[in-house]
């Protein structure tokens, strides 16, 4: 994590009005080319831009993120190759692409009720113990799926480490202990074969007090957000959605079973912890075609104004690429 701040460099130090800031956080993600060459890079995370309220107006926003655009692309390059620069903006889809952010053509999220229910004996809980596995699996099928072909010039995708799910995770540690006293251990669920499984991890996001259900979120409510959803098996995953055909879902009746179960254990968990729905981030088109055959009770939901999904793609000479990528799984592990 870097903290950034505009101040006017002419005054001494100490005696700077800091005009805006805002905070980035270093992410490891893969590139990949159509006929399948994968680079590794890195991506910054831009996040909790902020300008106190007597500078607003004044244009100090627009030069805070302006600058930051100009070094951003060689920023902490020891540890790698700098690719681009994600935000999630919170004030539309205009104010940050004038900088270079440039908002994903899709923001889309389903979202499932909260039901009281016993966990299937299909599932089992995932405790933060065996995050990291889970994690590397994960990566390995990333690294596969990145280096096929693909009609998609090039693609980036950020990769769902365990650095990711813990940053998450932390942050619910804190407040699910401050409000109930306690720790939550079930982090995720998994259920089916080895080849066959499907797993989710998810958090617990509390944006006002259970008892006061007037305090806050985008939505009024609290959220168990899946972190990332995986589909052992699944072909139209990690990939760009665009165009896809999806596979005949009766080939994949053992992973739509273990997938209804995962998913009503993370309704129980919501449910059990006070939230008052669970939020899945830009499923895979045969995960998304599941869901609409199954009774969970799914709605699906684009964001228009909360949560948009902005890219900056850097050039090799440093400068700014007007072009978005294409962003290969956009769920909410990766929001900052």
């Amino acid at each position: 994590m870097t903290t950034w701040v505009l101040v006017d460099k002419t005054l001494p130090p100490n005696r700077r009005q800091i005009f805006c800031s805002c905070e980035s956080f270093r992410k490891r993600c893969l590139v990949s080319y159509e006929w399948g060459k994968v680079e590794e890079g890195l991506v910054h995370g831009v996040a909790s831009v902020f300008c106190p309220s007597k500078y607003r107006g004044r244009g100090y926003g627009t030069r805070h993120m302006n600058e930051l655009a100009k070094v951003l692309h060689g920023w902490q390059s020891e540890y790698g190759k700098g690719i681009a620069s994600v935000l999630y903006s919170g004030i539309g889809k205009e104010y940050y692409a004038k900088a270079g952010w440039l908002p994903s053509p899709k923001n889309g999220h389903f979202v499932f009720p909260c039901v009281e229910m016993e966990k299937s004996p299909l599932v089992k809980l995932v405790p933060e113990s065996e995050l990291e596995a889970l994690c590397r699996r994960d990566e390995a099928m990333i690294r596969t799926a990145m280096a096929m072909p693909s009609t998609a010039r090039k693609r980036m995708v950020i990769l769902p480490d365990l650095d990711h799910m813990l940053w998450h995770i932390r942050k619910e540690d804190f407040a699910v202990n401050y409000i109930f006293g306690k720790k939550a251990e079930a982090k995720g669920a998994i259920a089916g074969n080895p080849g066959k499984q499907v797993w989710a991890v998810w958090v617990r996001r509390y944006y006002g007090h259970p008892d006061h259900p007037d305090e806050g979120g985008e939505d009024g409510g609290n959220v168990l957000y899946i972190l990332r959803l995986v589909v052992e098996g699944d072909t139209t995953a990690n990939r760009p959605h665009e165009g896809q055909l999806v596979p005949a879902t009766n080939a994949y009746m053992e992973q739509a079973a273990s997938l209804k179960a995962v998913l009503q254990t993370a309704q129980a968990e919501a449910a059990k912890w006070r939230l008052d729905q669970v939020k899945l981030w830009e499923p895979s088109p045969l995960v998304q075609s599941l869901l609409e055959q199954s009774d969970l009770g799914a709605t699906q939901v684009e964001r228009h104004e909360h949560s948009i999904a902005s890219v900056l793609w850097f050039r090799e000479d440093g400068d700014r690429k007007d072009e978005a990528p294409v962003w290969v799984n956009n769920e909410y592990y990766a929001w900052c």
